[in-house]
């Protein structure tokens, strides 16, 4: 019998590893928790008995859903115990807007809300809605029944329709009002803010107990707006107005604000967009231990193929 090559066997690895990352990522919303699955994932690959695997990337994605689902679970008590807000680790992502699909699911409103599935329905979810797995390859890769597949489906499918209503997302529309709010923002001027908020607009702000953050979602336009307009006149963790720079940038597949100082990464912003194209929720993260996937300014392929 003839066996692969170490050479080639790295070679199909790395073929399907940006793949791997994006299911890992949607399952787990932590840059360096997704890195080890996939780590994980090659460990595995490489003790297997390749002769046996008829379709690698299938085989692969299975392994790295499996551990993912394993962390996941592993991991929760921490988030349960996380001080204020927890919001998903942020990504720089290339342009994706040719494909709404792959940018909203990995967008942070949809991460926060899958942070509310168990984590075996978040498991089933992307696998079954992201990357069309078919419930007996899910059932395979999470080790329960097709059955049981099917039922976490259905139950986390209802759950994220009810809190995530689709419409169409005008994207360039929701860059416009994002370009609008990073000039009105970086310029003071709160009432072109409170023009582009909805009115119950949400804030959500992640500082981990690491940095002073609002413990508590901030709420209405008037609120959120003055929040804004102070960026470029307070010291904000420490840095001065005059040293602070914001840019645009693409963050989890959409439109993002990131802010730095003194040679550090300070903070990301990420929006959610309402029907009428008004912001309807901002997501800013500000706890340290999430910015390094910022800050080290690695685009991310989060892909489906």
């Amino acid at each position: 019998m003839t066996h692969p090559s170490p050479d080639r066997d790295q070679q199909v690895f790395n073929q399907h590893r940006n793949l791997l990352f994006a299911v890992a990522y949607r399952v787990l919303g932590i840059v360096a928790d997704a890195e080890d699955a996939v780590q994980d994932a090659w460990i595995k690959w490489s003790a297997a008995d390749r002769s046996q695997v008829a379709d690698p990337k299938a085989y692969l994605a299975r392994i790295v859903s499996n551990l993912a689902l394993q962390r996941l679970r592993s991991t929760r008590h921490q988030r349960e115990t996380y001080v204020g807000p927890w919001l998903p680790e942020p990504i720089l992502t290339s342009d994706t807007a040719d494909d709404f699909m792959t940018a909203e699911s990995v967008s942070t409103a949809m991460l926060v809300v899958l942070e509310t599935l168990s984590p075996l329905e978040r498991a089933v979810l992307v696998l079954k809605e992201v990357f069309d797995f078919s419930h007996a390859e899910i059932a395979e890769a999470v080790e329960r029944s097709e059955a049981a597949v099917r039922q976490a489906a259905h139950r986390a499918r209802e759950h994220v329709r009810a809190r995530r209503p689709r419409f169409p997302a005008d994207r360039s529309r929701q860059r416009d009002v994002t370009e609008s709010f990073f000039a009105a923002a970086t310029g003071g001027d709160i009432n072109t803010l409170m023009e582009l908020l909805s009115p119950d607009v949400t804030l959500w702000t992640d500082g981990g107990g690491k940095v002073r953050q609002a413990l508590r979602p901030v709420v209405g336009e008037q609120t959120v707006a003055a929040w804004f307009a102070a960026i470029g006149k307070v010291t904000y963790q420490g840095v001065e107005p005059a040293d602070m720079n914001a840019e645009l940038v693409e963050i989890n597949g959409g439109p993002g604000m990131v802010f730095s100082g003194l040679g550090r990464v300070i903070a990301t912003v990420t929006f959610d967009f309402a029907a009428d194209g008004r912001i309807a929720a901002i997501y800013n993260v500000a706890n340290p231990d999430k910015l390094q996937a910022i800050a080290d300014g690695t685009i991310r392929d989060v892909g489906t193929s």
